[in-house]
């Protein structure tokens, strides 16, 4: 069976780590987008077909959280797994709560990452073709065909 990579954005203050793991899951075969700031997140998103960020909580100026809650704003349907040091995994749930898929502990382990951004870009496949269906039946509807 053909992969489809997955259009992942990682989001991350530490450069080192964001550059070290996007070589990772390019090795795995996603295409990675980074950025390394909220901010930024936001303008590569405006900007790319992304589907699934893989967002730090901890990050100077507008962190995960507030990232978060924009992001879920202006591209609700983007899936976002929160990465988070032992110190915040409260906060990550909290993400969770505000629309995060799911969220990973630092350092993140290749296998479990690559188990979460198949679920997520699963989750997002599946909105998008529920979407479609609800967009048909409108459609059909205002053509008098139901």
């Amino acid at each position: 069976m053909i992969k489809i990579p997955t259009n992942v954005l990682i989001v991350d203050d530490e450069k080192d780590f964001v550059e070290m793991f996007g070589l990772r899951l390019e090795e795995a075969g996603e295409k990675v987008f980074r950025a390394y700031s909220g901010k930024e997140c936001l303008e590569v998103l405006d900007k790319e077909n992304i589907d699934v960020v893989v967002l730090d909580i901890k990050m100077p100026g507008m962190d995960g959280i507030e990232t978060l809650t924009e992001l879920k704003k202006r591209h609700p349907i983007v899936e976002v797994i929160m990465l988070t040091g032992h110190g915040t995994i409260e906060t990550a749930v909290q993400g969770m709560k505000l629309g995060a898929f799911d969220y990973l502990l630092k350092p993140a382990n290749v296998d479990e990452i690559g188990a979460k951004l198949e679920g997520a870009r699963k989750r997002k496949d599946e909105q998008e073709d529920r979407i479609r269906k609800a967009e048909q039946r409108s459609l059909l509807r205002r053509g008098g065909n139901i």
